[in-house]
């Protein structure tokens, strides 16, 4: 009997079973569609009919569409019960797991793979490939490389794909231009990953040449290169051929995810400060979704329009549109641009009853907007309120304290953070830096400056060494301060010496100031 709908195996009105290879085909047909509730139904009838005992096919089969379906739990679950595993079934479970942000186990099934004497082929690799840049993990990206050369697929377009968009993660994108130009064959998606690369790695202009170069294949772009042009165009402030792309959508508009890109070209147009198309862009938007909302609420804090920012927000809330966390970051930074704390508390309130308030990204966000706004009190309840707080959520409130000419205050939470655990780095190191200066800590600032460069992992960068000559010098310590700038391991800059120039005028010390002079000014 023909299969006709999965109602047949759902409702048990079958005249006769289903074979066990018509199961495998409909199974297969399935996981192409990635339809998982008839794939379950389909799974319930195999059980039922007794086909699964010992049926090594329709296993294979069955985990092949957990696994492309993402739930990988019952994809384990089924592997882990089949002998003779073949290479279809690695593959399978290899790509589940890298695509579902498992790196990790993908990584370890491909080693076990090789242990159980299965070799890897042109479907395994580009999975294993993208789980390396995942995890940012040079050294054994690099060592499935050689792996993949030695075995002859370095040639398999989507193996040299895959090559290329993990050494762009990898930040190497010269390594992957020179697999690019080596490819015998490139599809769209090639050029596509190493426009994206370029842009993701600050180098749009070649991005945009690059896609110079597509159109002479005579490729046509999809939705897809257009948002890394326009993503190369919004960091170049190309407006000339940011409205060229535009005109491109709007021309082949029903061959393209048109409301994807309207997304992109708004962010293009805030980049190129061109606020009245933008608003004329959304204005005509059919479909604005969260997504869309937010790129505007963001573009005008960005731009400094705070209060277009928040009377959108507004508009938003009216229309009935539903906001996430992007959106209260974006509105609570509207609020500390133009020190709104009535704005602000009341969008407190509001995230609050949605349910938003407990997550950390938002937390910060407002212990920021508070700590800007004046209102300390609700900075220090938000920050203690909140469970899991991550190394930027200490370092907003402890720069917060120091904005506010709390120094002992910044230093001992700066304590605290480290009894919990938290290892500081560059940002965190500067807000506690700025706020003993500001409040005249010197031997708190000291302390903190050398303890936490020797006992942590913490780069030193300019920053760091301007708040500690403006603090010395603030305090009299011209010898020491200057002392530290000769000693610096990178170069000061004008900043630098202008922070001790300014000490020497407060404590007229005319040497002194005479050499930051002559270095301010070279």
């Amino acid at each position: 009997m023909p299969f006709t709908s999965p109602a047949n195996f759902a409702d048990n009105s079958l005249s006769q079973p289903l074979p066990s290879l018509q199961c495998g085909t409909i199974l297969q047909s399935l996981t192409n569609i990635k339809s998982l509730t008839k794939g379950q139904q389909l799974h319930a009838y195999i059980i039922t009919s007794g086909n699964l005992r010992n049926n090594t096919y329709l296993s294979t089969k069955l985990a092949a569409l957990y696994a492309t379906c993402g739930h990988m739990t019952d994809a384990q679950m089924i592997f882990n019960g089949i002998v003779l595993k073949n290479s279809f079934l690695w593959n399978f479970m290899i790509r589940g797991y890298a695509c579902n942000g498992f790196s990790v186990k993908a990584l370890v099934l491909y080693k076990q793979m090789s242990s159980f004497g299965q070799n890897a082929d042109k479907f395994t690799y580009p999975f294993v490939i993208k789980a390396c840049g995942d995890l940012l993990h040079v050294e054994l990206g690099r060592r499935i490389h050689g792996e993949v050369v030695l075995t002859g697929f370095g040639s398999d377009i989507y193996v040299g794909n895959s090559l290329t968009a993990m050494y762009s993660k990898f930040g190497d994108i010269r390594s992957a231009r020179i697999i690019f130009d080596r490819m015998p064959v490139r599809d769209i998606t090639s050029w596509n990953t190493m426009i994206s690369g370029y842009v993701k790695n600050g180098k749009p202009k070649e991005a945009l040449a690059i896609f110079y170069l597509m159109k002479q294949t005579g490729l046509s772009a999809d939705g897809l290169t257009l948002v890394g042009l326009l993503c190369a165009c919004a960091e170049l402030a190309a407006l000339k051929q940011g409205k060229e792309i535009h005109g491109y959508v709007v021309r082949n508009g029903n061959a393209l995810c048109v409301d994807f890109l309207m997304n992109s070209l708004i962010e293009m147009y805030f980049n190129c400060n061109c606020l009245v198309d933008v608003l004329k862009l959304f204005e005509k938007m059919a479909r604005k979704d969260t997504v869309s909302w937010n790129s505007m609420i963001s573009g005008y804090a960005r731009n400094t329009y705070a209060f277009e920012s928040l009377r959108l927000f507004c508009r938003m809330i009216l229309e009935g549109a539903k906001p996430d966390q992007v959106t209260f970051i974006a509105v609570l930074g509207a609020c500390d641009q133009i020190t709104a704390l009535q704005f602000g508390m009341s969008v407190h309130s509001y995230l609050v009853k949605k349910g938003f308030g407990a997550t950390t990204i938002v937390a910060t966000a407002l212990i920021d907007m508070y700590a800007k706004c004046g209102n300390l009190a609700c900075a220090h309840s938000v920050f203690n309120e909140t469970p899991e707080k991550n190394l930027i959520c200490w370092s907003v409130m402890i720069s917060g304290y120091g904005i506010h000419g709390m120094g002992r205050e910044a230093v001992s939470l700066f304590h605290e953070m480290i009894k919990n655990n938290i290892i500081p780095d560059e940002g965190v190191l500067t807000s506690v830096l700025s706020a003993c200066s500001h409040a005249g800590l010197v031997a708190e600032g000291k302390e903190i400056f050398y303890t936490i460069t020797k006992d942590y992992d913490v780069k030193l960068v300019l920053a760091h060494y301007s708040c500690l000559v403006d603090l010395l010098g603030r305090a009299g310590h011209l010898d020491e301060a200057y002392k530290l700038i000769k000693t610096m391991e990178i170069n000061p800059s004008s900043d630098i010496w202008a922070a001790l120039l300014n000490a020497c005028r407060l404590h007229r010390n005319v040497e002194i100031a005479e050499i930051s002079a002559k270095n301010f000014l070279i």
